[in-house]
């Protein structure tokens, strides 16, 4: 069976374990879960799975992180991996941003913080359907 993996960017420790318990009670054992604080550790942890055979399905990433925005990430991502599902999760994101991350990215969703953890995971199951 073809590994698949959940991948949550933000650079608040905090934001991550509620991302990641939420995630993980809703689906269980069915996806690999991954947490990046900052931008270019998660392109190091996409790298290390695409390496390692494993599908990112979805991103969800926060917009105002340090050295590179949520926006620039999703879109670098985006441009090697096409089929990734991308999530905006922030509470600061600018408009601009947004529809940067639609038209260069092609954003899935954007949720604002503080979130709501049903809207969440239907989002999560909407995308990965």
């Amino acid at each position: 069976m073809a590994k698949k993996a959940i991948l949550c960017v933000d650079d608040e420790e905090i934001v991550l374990i509620s991302l990641r318990d939420q995630i993980q009670n809703y689906f269980g054992d069915s996806y690999i879960y991954e947490m990046a604080e900052s931008a270019d550790e998660a392109l190091e942890v996409i790298e290390e799975l695409d390496e390692n055979e494993v599908e990112i399905l979805i991103i969800v990433s926060d917009w105002l992180m340090p050295n590179m925005k949520g926006d620039e990430f999703l879109i670098r991502v985006h441009e090697k991996f096409p089929r990734i599902v991308k999530v905006m999760l922030t509470g600061q994101a600018d408009e601009a941003a947004v529809d940067r991350a639609k038209k260069h990215a092609n954003l899935y969703r954007y949720i604002a913080k503080p979130w709501d953890e049903t809207e969440l995971i239907n989002t999560l199951k909407s995308g990965l359907s």
